[in-house]
Formats: structure tokens, C-alpha cells, sequence
């Protein structure tokens, strides 16, 4: 059984949950959203990319945790060559043991204009 942690997030209009949490194990998707008002920050994959990674910080936070506490993160970008920016702030984010990661290119996302969406799965108080 797992539990659907509330973030304070604008709610979805779609059957998903934003953050869950069984025991310390956290599962969370973000995409490039304003958390107050659920509309979608549109603009270069260096934005987008900083607004769904504090999105994820807000989650972990509210989940008990931190992004250090991120173990594996998949990464959906619409275009290969944002790939470098995306790198560029990710390194902002996380420091070494970096989370595993894997990053594929995606013909699109449900919502229009957004660049990346991120799956993370975290254990809380893991050893750093």
C-alpha cells in the first residue's frame, strides 16, 4: 500500500498522482509547471529544466526528504540537442554519488510547449 503525498501543488485534472510514498520509498513525475497554478512554464530546456527540478525538490521536501535522497531519475526530452542544457542545470541540482539516470528523446509530451518531464524514485535517508 503506498500513500499519495500532498505537495500543496495545484491538483492535476488527470487520474495521477504527483508524489506517492510506500515505507521511505518515493516515486514522483514533474513536468515544467507552476506549482501554484498548474500552468505549464514554457521556454528554453534551461528554464524548463530548473522549474521541474524545483518542482521534485518541493516533492521531496514534502515527502520527508531532500534531493539527496534521489536514487534514479529517467529523463523525457522532445529534442536531442537540449540534452547539454539539461546536463548544465541537473549538475545545479545534484552533486556526486549522482542518482542513476537515463535520458531518452521523446516524439512529444501531452503538454504542448513542454520540453522534459522527469520520473524520480528516491529512498529516504539514504547514505551520502
Amino acid at each position: 500500500m503506498f500513500e499519495a503525498i500532498d505537495t500543496g501543488s495545484d491538483p492535476s485534472d488527470v487520474p495521477v498522482s504527483e508524489v506517492v510514498r510506500a515505507g521511505n520509498l518515493v516515486w514522483s513525475v514533474h513536468i515544467s509547471e507552476d506549482p501554484v497554478t498548474g500552468e505549464p512554464v514554457n521556454g528554453d530546456i534551461e528554464t524548463q529544466t530548473r522549474r521541474t527540478l524545483h518542482n521534485l525538490d518541493i516533492a521531496m521536501r514534502a515527502a520527508g526528504g531532500t534531493l539527496a535522497d534521489v536514487v534514479q531519475i529517467q529523463v523525457f526530452l522532445i529534442d536531442r540537442a537540449d540534452a547539454a542544457g539539461m546536463n548544465t542545470v541537473y549538475a545545479e541540482f545534484f552533486r556526486e554519488p549522482y542518482p542513476v539516470r537515463a535520458t531518452v528523446v521523446v516524439k512529444e509530451l501531452l503538454s504542448e510547449g513542454l520540453r522534459i518531464e522527469i520520473l524520480a524514485h528516491a529512498a529516504l535517508g539514504r547514505a551520502i
